[in-house]
């Protein structure tokens, strides 16, 4: 299987599998992805999804000895997941993750990588160029620092990935799972209502101006304010507090 897949509670771990090919994006395992992804987004027992990958590499990119043609719809769908979803995405990055590995980053919402972790648009080394992850990545580093990854090719380490706001954390490689699978856990428990509603409203705002960003974040807080609950968790709240002296 090139796509291994585990549950714990309402968390969805999805582990890249081809670790013999670094984890190279084939059209199979694109496919096998995306239709996990989607499915666990529809999925009202799934809170978050954890992102590993088994071997030495995160995710290599492109597999290259397959023919690419045909497959733009399909690698189109796989890097705007993170725009699209109403499921948090958290990714655990080990060894190099370039090209359509970086895109996996920065689609996902949160992310950790080992201490020894390179990222890079490397795709015009072969004379190509980052179309389809280019707006996630963007999106996470800014345009001119994607810019720059995108003519020049060049790797960079984890520590300038933290700093550029591709990866959250940066821990020593034998911690990496078991923090980023913590982290998710954490994420997983938290209310599904009020993280659908935000993402949901992180997607809408983005197009909008001011104005209707803000009408749009009062009528989500509104309907989260209304929801059961929302109330019955404000309510166990107050009653941990001491009463006023």
């Amino acid at each position: 299987m090139i796509l291994l897949s585990n549950r714990q509670g309402r968390l969805l771990e999805l582990t890249l599998n081809r670790p013999e090919k670094r984890n190279a994006l084939n059209a199979e395992l694109c496919r096998e992805l995306v239709q996990a992804l989607e499915q666990a987004d529809a999925d009202p027992a799934t809170n978050a999804v954890l992102l590993t990958a088994n071997g030495k590499s995160f995710c290599a990119g492109m597999d290259l000895s397959q023919d690419p043609s045909g497959l733009a719809e399909i690698h189109n769908r796989l890097f705007t997941l993170g725009a699209r979803t109403g499921k948090p995405l958290v990714a655990a990055v080990q060894g190099a993750a370039l090209a359509g590995g970086t895109g996996l980053v920065a689609n996902a919402h949160v992310a950790i990588a080992a201490e020894e972790a390179t990222f890079g648009l490397t795709e015009i080394r072969i004379g190509l160029w980052p179309f389809l992850i280019f707006r996630a990545v963007a999106a996470a580093i800014g345009e001119r620092r994607a810019l720059e990854l995108s003519l020049t090719g060049r790797t960079i380490g984890a520590a300038e990935a933290q700093a550029w706001g591709l990866v959250h954390q940066v821990v020593p490689a034998p911690e990496l799972v078991g923090r980023a699978r913590e982290l998710a856990l954490g994420i997983a428990s938290a209310s599904p209502a009020a993280i659908q509603a935000g993402l949901a409203y992180l997607r809408d705002a983005r197009v909008l101006g001011w104005e209707e960003a803000g009408r749009l974040a009062a009528q989500a807080r509104e309907a989260i304010f209304g929801s059961a609950e929302f109330q019955e968790k404000v309510r166990a709240l107050l009653t941990k507090r001491p009463p006023p002296a």
